[in-house]
């Protein structure tokens, strides 16, 4: 009896979704990740002649299946790391953060364009637009070099994981003026005028920024506050631990700012941010941050799993050595040369630079771009090409960044006398309820926290990315 297509599709998705939870634990701090995992599985599965009749895979073909999943995967990453992010939002506090997104980040669209147009002979609006969709750091990727868990403690983030963290939640935002700007100079034809870049600069770049950032505030404020403190119990969903709140959060928070034609990724991270900001040390926190977490990682592993089975197709059939040159330089030269320029004198040490500098990581957020610009600009014959080299670098990310994040972070910690094998003190969440009388933590640098709560009498073992918390 002959497999079917249906069986085969929900056979796979299954066993992703085990894996999803397996590998974040299996493959910490080696120098080997779960996007590895699913990108290599999705390639050897389309490309060996297994009996398994699997539905074609082309973002080409299947324009807005692709941007809508990927879509769906970068907004619940994003509410993921500003739920994630324990440093208060502010000018001084988020100092590395606005010196990658306003000085690194335009410089990088700028060099990428450069290098586009020069070395593929490309229209100023295919080049912009390429160099647009590589802009943005990927939030679904980092998980190694992402901050942990939500705490109490503002200060217990390092430099490195904390710009990472806060510039990957903004600069997807902060990418779309360039690809809706490389959109409008493509239809007129490249006829730049003063007039069309201010309604540029008014309509796409301050309008819909203020927007999504309007939209994102409002309603983590209204939500924050029904959540913690609504009169009617029933509505204050933190003392009941319902953690799929965090997904209602995103999806009205992104609805809300594209309905008003503002940034939704934007107003999704300042949603999750401003939630953070209520009630900073209730343990709902967390709730919400493993639910939307969950969720994450089962999306990210269809997509990469789609992007391998795309390559075992003939994705890369049309890139060019320019095109693959074009990738690399944006990996080895562009990105930490103007990350390390930007962050020059600012609060990270010079090591802390270096890395955050090179872990520039692209991923879906690229996706999703290309698949936005394509479905609503001409790009006729640079199309397939365009998609070959996003899908190269990409890749090259993937693997780089993927092989070598743990082991850098990991020697990052030791040489700011943080080992990752040892315990040490630190402060978790505490709940907010009148029966918690004492709550302390112990945290090593895996994230494994031991909680102990002497106003209980029952005990609970539970495991969460190699995190062990016992509650007597």
């Amino acid at each position: 009896m002959a497999i079917t297509t249906t069986g085969a599709v929900y056979g796979c998705l299954g066993l992703g979704a085990l894996l999803a939870a397996v590998l974040p634990r299996l493959l910490s701090r080696r120098p080997v990740s779960p996007p590895m995992v699913f990108l290599a599985s999705g390639l050897l599965v389309y490309a060996l002649p297994l009996p398994l009749p699997l539905p074609e895979v082309n973002p080409t073909e299947h324009r807005a299946w692709a941007e809508h999943l990927t879509e769906l995967c970068v907004i619940a990453s994003l509410m993921g790391a500003g739920l994630a992010i324990n440093r208060p939002f502010g000018w001084r506090t988020w100092r590395t953060t606005w010196r990658l997104l306003g000085v690194a980040m335009p410089l990088a669209i700028g060099a990428t364009a450069l290098v586009a147009y020069l070395l593929l002979d490309w229209p100023p609006y295919v080049a912009l637009l390429l160099a647009a969709v590589l802009a943005p750091t990927d939030p679904v990727l980092a998980s190694e070099v992402r901050v942990g868990e939500p705490t109490d403690d503002e200060d217990d983030e390092d430099e490195v994981r904390f710009a990472l963290t806060s510039e990957a939640g903004l600069n997807d935002g902060l990418a779309f003026p360039f690809v809706l700007g490389a959109l409008a100079l493509g239809a007129t034809g490249e006829a730049w005028s003063t007039e069309w870049l201010a309604h540029w600069a008014w309509s796409d770049v301050l309008v819909r920024l203020a927007v999504g950032v309007a939209v994102g505030v409002g309603t983590g404020l209204l939500l924050g506050r029904v959540l913690f403190h609504a009169g009617a119990k029933p509505l204050r969903l933190a003392e009941h631990g319902e953690g799929f709140v965090a997904l209602a959060v995103t999806l009205t928070s992104y609805g809300l700012a594209e309905s008003l034609h503002g940034y939704g990724f934007l107003a999704v991270f300042a949603a999750a941010c401003t939630l953070r900001s209520r009630e900073r040390g209730h343990q709902y926190h967390q709730v919400l941050h493993e639910f939307i977490e969950q969720i994450e990682r089962l999306l990210m592993a269809v997509l990469l799993f789609a992007t391998g089975a795309f390559i075992a197709t003939g994705a890369l059939s049309h890139l060019t050595w320019r095109g693959a040159a074009t990738g690399l330089l944006l990996h080895l030269l562009i990105r930490p040369l103007t990350s390390w320029l930007a962050l020059v004198r600012g609060p990270a040490a010079r090591k802390e630079r270096l890395v955050t500098s090179f872990l520039g990581i692209r991923g879906i957020g690229s996706f999703f771009y290309l698949a936005y610009a394509c479905g609503r600009g001409e790009f006729g014959p640079y199309e397939d090409e365009l998609w070959a080299i996003v899908v190269f670098t990409v890749l090259v990310s993937v693997v780089l960044h993927g092989a070598s994040a743990a082991p850098i972070t990991a020697h990052l910690d030791r040489e700011n006398g943080t080992d990752p094998d040892a315990p040490e003190s630190g402060d978790g969440l505490h709940r907010n309820d009148s029966d918690s009388d004492s709550d302390s933590d112990s945290s090593n640098g895996t994230g494994t926290r031991t909680r102990t709560d002497s106003s209980h009498d029952d005990s609970d073992t539970d495991t969460d990315d190699g995190v062990a918390r016992e509650r007597v």
